[in-house]
């Protein structure tokens, strides 16, 4: 495991902040302090006393330690993983509730659609990222809006509200390759 380099870093804090906005500085700033590591291709968010306590394992023994928020691609981007939700979902900046009828069709992995939407945060840009609550406040996934709020309201009943990134149907479909 090894500290992120300062591009490695930016890459990550642009697409954190593309959820949270300003509320990264939460990720930071907290009372017990915190960490971004590498471990192969995977970014941990770990607590910087388990960190340490990490350096005596040697990294092929080592799998995980922290929170995996994701890997970055061969081509230097970084996907964003499952595993970083309930953190996304603590400082969310825009957010959508999908009815029940809704939820199995997104936890399948389908994009939301209006016809599904219950309720959605005002002054969501296109483009911007999302996370997706289920009408009792639990969060299922995250995505990216393909529609800014305005243009939701005349959109037709099937027209895309938001691209799916990640759902939590993915510990299911994936599950011989999220940690592998």
């Amino acid at each position: 495991m090894r500290p992120l380099t300062e591009e490695e870093t930016k890459t990550v804090f642009e697409k954190l902040a593309n959820y949270v906005g300003r509320n990264i500085s939460h990720f930071i700033n907290n009372e017990d302090p915190h960490v971004f590591r590498l471990q192969k291709d995977r970014v941990y968010y770990v607590e910087e006393k388990i960190a340490k306590y990490a350096t005596c394992v040697s990294r092929a023994q080592l799998f995980s330690v922290g929170t995996c928020l994701g890997k970055f691609t061969k081509t230097g981007k970084f996907r964003l993983h499952i595993t970083a939700l309930p953190l996304l979902a603590a400082h969310a900046r825009h957010k959508i509730w999908i009815k029940p009828n809704g939820e199995m069709p997104f936890l399948y992995g389908n994009h939301v659609l209006k016809a599904h939407i219950g309720k959605m945060s005002d002054d969501i840009p296109e483009h911007a990222g999302v996370i997706v609550y289920s009408m009792s406040d639990s969060p299922l996934g995250f995505g990216v809006s393909a529609k800014s709020s305005l243009e939701v309201r005349r959109l037709d009943p099937t027209g895309m509200v938001a691209f799916r990134q990640g759902d939590v149907g993915e510990y299911l479909r994936e599950e011989d390759t999220l940690f592998a």
